[in-house]
């Protein structure tokens, strides 16, 4: 679309370039080994507030003019995009307000208020929220700061795009998360005005597919979401500038279930020690899942968009993804109940190479039977392959029968 251009993103990396951090991309070695690629991570995690969402808040920021700055900003934002907003108004001297819905976590609401803005709640959802920003645009006199279908915040989130050019020269696909479309498209448009054979791959949660949507219908329309662990993707509907600039510029685009994000935040935790958000982890999630089979033997970049992760989340979301990959396994046994019942049971767990997480009895309500008593253990193993292995062994010991 005519209202952002290849020329607005080299002005917005000027414009912001010492207010935000020119964030690394580096090489893994070891998802490299294990997808047949050259695989490297744009840590957009590394940002100050950890997403990618200050180089377009700060941009629309720097553009404003004396009054605008003056009357103050509002934006609805359950998270990041307040969190942006907030660090970079405190740091212009700019006042900023943002409505969040009465579901956003607390901690946000608490680091937005540590940064200076004005947090209002109000409303069940995002849309619920916009509505009394826009009465405070017109009741205020201020000025909108939408968080993904702005010109300026598009070609802010753009220099991402110009960054990852010049940082991997050999560069041939960029993997970008998709919410509302803003990344994607500033990223599209950059790398391929500088670079025009560059392949753009889009990736979004399965249980919020509203570019998919947009992509059937030819144009953005509302979807039905459900809960995604990318909740910073889980836009019902994608912007029109965004999706307008994007369509055309997008080589690929794939849907990812709930489980391979979670595998893929623990994955990022285990081989590169980066903690990521959902939104963040879901490129590599769809190489995780087979979907980017076509990458193999080119060098790739995966765009790790953020890393705000509620602390009580991630530690659910490492459980889970350890159960889905048979590294975490629960199961019942019934043993004897007599002196080194459970002793033999441990030692068999041992000896298959599995270590015991958890252990409990249950004597009261288990059988009829007093000389046995049911054991419920929560074991670690290495893989699916070798919780059988251990499961399978455990079936043919006398004090170890599976229920």
């Amino acid at each position: 679309m005519a209202d952002v251009s290849l020329a607005d993103i080299f002005d917005a990396q000027q414009r912001i370039r010492g207010g935000i951090v020119e964030t690394p991309c580096i090489r893994s070695g070891e998802l490299s080994d294990a997808f047949g690629a050259q695989i490297y991570l744009k840590l957009e995690t590394m940002q100050r507030t950890g997403s990618f969402k200050e180089r377009g808040a700060r941009n629309a920021l720097l553009l404003l003019d004396s009054d605008q700055r003056k009357a103050g900003v509002t934006a609805a934002s359950a998270g990041n995009h307040a969190l942006a907003l907030a660090y970079h108004g405190r740091d212009l001297g700019i006042p900023v307000t943002v409505v969040m819905p009465r579901f956003a976590p607390v901690v946000k609401q608490a680091r937005c208020q540590a940064l200076g803005a004005t947090v209002l709640l109000h409303g069940d959802d995002i849309g619920q929220a916009k509505d009394l920003a826009n009465e405070l645009v017109e009741r205020e006199n201020r000025t909108y700061i939408h968080g993904f279908d702005g010109a300026a915040v598009i070609a802010g989130q753009g220099t991402i795009g110009l960054e990852v050019v010049a940082q991997v020269p050999s560069l041939d696909t960029i993997v970008v998360p998709i919410g509302g479309g803003g990344l994607i498209a500033g990223v599209a448009m950059a790398a391929k005005g500088v670079r025009p054979g560059i392949e753009i791959i889009g990736i979004e949660p399965i249980a919020a597919a509203s570019f998919r949507a947009a992509v059937n219908l030819g144009q953005p329309q509302r979807v039905e979401m459900t809960s995604t662990l990318a909740d910073g993707l889980a836009v019902p509907e994608v912007g029109g500038r965004a999706f307008g600039i994007a369509r055309d510029l997008i080589d690929g685009l794939y849907e990812v279930h709930e489980e391979w994000i979670a595998r893929a935040i623990l994955r990022l935790v285990e081989s590169e020690r980066v903690v990521v958000e959902g939104g963040g982890a879901i490129p590599l999630a769809a190489l995780m899942a087979g979907q980017l089979e076509s990458l193999r033997g080119k060098t790739v970049v995966l765009l790790v968009c953020g890393g705000n992760i509620d602390p009580g989340v991630l530690g659910r979301v490492i459980e889970n993804a350890m159960v889905a990959e048979g590294r975490l396994t629960r199961f019942r046994t019934v043993i004897s109940d007599r002196p080194g019942g459970l002793a033999r049971l441990a030692e068999s767990i041992a000896a298959a190479g599995a270590s015991i997480r958890q252990i409990t009895h249950e004597r009261a309500f288990a059988s009829a039977d007093i000389s046995t008593v049911e054991v419920d253990c929560i074991i670690e193993t290495r893989n699916l392959e070798h919780r059988e292995a251990v499961l399978a062994k455990l079936r043919h010991t006398p004090d170890g029968r599976k229920s």
